[in-house]
């Protein structure tokens, strides 16, 4: 029974490459969002260990960011540039294209290989219908090297660019507790399961004791408030408006929660942690990705929404609590 199943994951897999292939190969141009979706699908099918240290070793050096610009990276391209680290070893999260190390007067090294990321721009219909001016986003793709690829950089490049998106250097615990107060979200503490209720606007969590480790419960904290923000009141994210992912529109959004929870670990430092009880969810998202080339882009487009709407949310509630300290610790 075991090798007959082994045999036919082995063929469906081969099946499955060569229908991408043969897709990316099509008018001599590569597909890139059939590319990059390939790429992602293989890691998860490497299963739940290999899908969750994968960003817990990327997230390490911090969220992804542009050398040259200090500009982070954002929707899939982290999700990209995070497998690239955790699969070359790198120990830099910054990157430049080959013509911006150039014009630092830094080379690339020879045989090393870039990643390639995308972006989309707007595109005009050539033939738009009723005499209006049609637009539509098409993906391209670009490519970039790790600081790790590359010699003789300016000294300012090789020490850490301390940006917006680098944590300070204090207790992750300590931070985690001060960045979930700080979002202003109700959550109660009671039962055995972590779930979002939007209904009541609620996030319901385990006792923090029940987790195995306090970095899951932190970790599990930040899933269900990138559930959360897709409340009508904030991000109104409701893929059940659409048929487009059928019956797995739950772990859809699942899916959208998970990557918003590995943004936030890069952003603020949770390293260790990994949200429990979701393994079963893999073989759903498997299945989205492999019949939509394009749900990876969206997934992590929503998460990277969540994670930006999370973390200007509680740069606002800090900067208002700094001002208002005394205050509040005379009534504390």
């Amino acid at each position: 029974m075991t090798n007959t199943t082994n045999h036919n994951q082995k063929n469906n897999s081969r099946k499955s490459y060569s229908k991408s292939k043969a897709h990316q190969q099509a008018g001599g141009k590569t597909d890139v969002k059939q590319a990059i979706t390939d790429r992602i699908v293989a890691l998860m099918e490497r299963g739940t260990e290999a899908w969750q240290k994968t960003w817990k070793v990327a997230a390490a050096a911090g969220m992804p960011c542009n050398a040259s610009t200090g500009a982070p990276y954002r929707g899939v391209n982290i999700l990209i540039l995070w497998a690239q680290c955790q699969e070359a070893g790198f120990r830099s999260n910054r990157w430049m294209t080959y013509k911006q190390a150039q014009a630092v007067g830094a080379q690339v090294r020879k045989g090393e290989k870039s990643v390639t990321c995308v972006y989309f721009e707007m595109m005009k219909r050539k033939e738009p219908q009723e005499g209006e001016a049609e637009f539509f986003p098409m993906a391209k793709a670009f490519n970039l090297f790790n600081l790790d690829q590359i010699d003789n950089l300016p000294e300012d490049l090789k020490e850490p660019t301390e940006t917006d998106m680098t944590p300070p250097p204090f207790s992750h615990d300590e931070l985690a507790q001060q960045f979930i107060e700080a979002t202003g979200a109700r959550i109660e503490h009671h039962g055995n399961r972590a779930f979002y209720r939007p209904s009541t606007d609620t996030i319901v969590l385990p006792e923090p004791e029940a987790f195995i480790t306090p970095a899951n419960y932190y970790a599990t904290a930040c899933h269900e408030l990138t559930h959360w923000t897709g409340h009508t009141s904030r991000l109104d994210r409701d893929f059940s408006k659409s048929r487009r992912f059928g019956d797995e529109t739950y772990a859809f959004e699942e899916l959208v929660a998970e990557l918003g929870s590995s943004f936030l670990a890069g952003h603020f430092g949770f390293l260790d942690a990994t949200v429990e009880n979701h393994a079963s969810y893999l073989a759903a998202w498997i299945k989205v990705l492999k019949n939509d080339k394009s749900a990876i882009f969206t997934a992590a487009k929503h998460a990277s929404a969540a994670y930006e709407y999370l973390a200007d949310l509680t740069a606002d509630a800090t900067e208002q609590g700094e001002e208002q300290t005394p205050t509040m610790q005379t009534a504390a």
